[in-house]
């Protein structure tokens, strides 16, 4: 009778043992959809709501208030909520823009400028109710004919009872100095557009 001899070492064979009953444990292990699990609804309900209520916080301080709650989630998927939802980072959210700045301020904001090429024309409209008010006409408009325009006005709004806060101009040099003083003694704060940016003072200027 032959005798029977291994081509292994018992050792051998237990090893591959282990080893498919590892590959065949990880095959049954595996996900179905790759990549990570998808955040349980609640809690990205949750993550926009804070992000809507709370203008000035980021990601990281988000997902802070989520910890003090007992929520358990790492900062990149906060981020990626935030991101997938369209919601800008916190700093751009809290500034408002000018449009939204124009559309908050309608009810006490004016806008003045200069009209005509010949004879100037200094006029100022209420943004809220589309009323002008004619300051003056004049062919050269000097800074003292310009500050004499502004005290004007202060006294035609205390008349009117219209409470102006912002009147919006263009940096024109024939606005002096002095205009934007008598102003801002009234309690009214001048904004100024942008550099050759007339859509920024747009009523007037149409």
């Amino acid at each position: 009778m032959h005798r029977l001899r291994l081509l292994v070492r018992p050792d051998t064979i237990l090893r591959w043992h282990r080893d498919l009953l590892r590959r065949r444990h990880a095959r049954m292990s595996r996900p179905k959809r790759p990549g990570r699990p998808r955040t349980i609804r609640s809690i990205r309900v949750l993550v926009l709501r804070l992000a809507k209520e709370n203008p000035s916080w980021g990601y990281r301080r988000i997902h802070g208030e989520l910890l003090v709650l007992g929520i358990k989630v790492a900062a990149s998927t906060v981020w990626q909520i935030l991101a997938d939802a369209g919601i800008d980072p916190a700093p751009e959210r809290a500034s408002s823009t000018w449009a939204q700045f124009l559309r908050s301020q309608a009810e006490v904001l004016l806008a003045c400028d200069f009209t005509g090429a010949r004879m100037y024309v200094l006029a100022v409209i209420e943004h809220a109710h589309r009323r002008i008010r004619i300051l003056g006409a004049t062919p050269h408009p000097t800074a003292e004919w310009v500050t004499q325009a502004a005290r004007n006005l202060v006294m035609d709004l205390e008349d009117a009872g219209y409470r102006a806060r912002f009147p919006i101009r263009d940096r024109d040099g024939k606005f002096p100095h002095l205009f934007d003083v008598i102003l801002a003694d009234a309690s009214i704060e001048v904004a100024l557009s942008g550099v050759q940016m007339p859509r920024m003072n747009s009523i007037v200027e149409r």
